[in-house]
């Protein structure tokens, strides 16, 4: 997968937004960000620490836990390289529930588990 693929996915989420965060493109839901596109060609996305755990016990290959405090909060790296549509699409929908408003999800049937 590619940053071409991030925005294209996160783009396609409801009421998704791209914006700047530190020079780097990121993608908002109601103005909060859910991902984001560092320089490295990875995306970090957002997760709760139980998901991150699971995500990244499941599939090492693909996610770890950002460097420092931001990882302890859930942020998540995304190694694209090793990443498939399927999998990257189900963290950026689960990062985008993450962020989004109770309303917007129920509004279009993505509020999950």
């Amino acid at each position: 997968m590619t940053p071409d693929d991030v925005r294209r996915i996160a783009l396609e989420l409801p009421a998704a937004t791209e914006k700047s965060h530190f020079g780097k493109p990121d993608f908002r839901v109601r103005d909060r960000v859910f991902a984001t596109l560092p320089e490295d060609g990875n995306a970090v996305i957002k997760l709760t620490r139980d998901q991150q755990e699971m995500m990244c016990g499941a599939e090492p290959a693909i996610f770890r836990p950002v460097d420092g405090g931001w990882g302890k909060q859930g942020w998540t790296v995304a190694v694209l390289a090793a990443a498939d549509e399927t999998t990257l699409r189900s963290a950026l929908v689960t990062a985008w529930r993450n962020t989004a408003p109770i309303t917007l999800r129920k509004a279009f049937d993505l509020a999950g588990g």
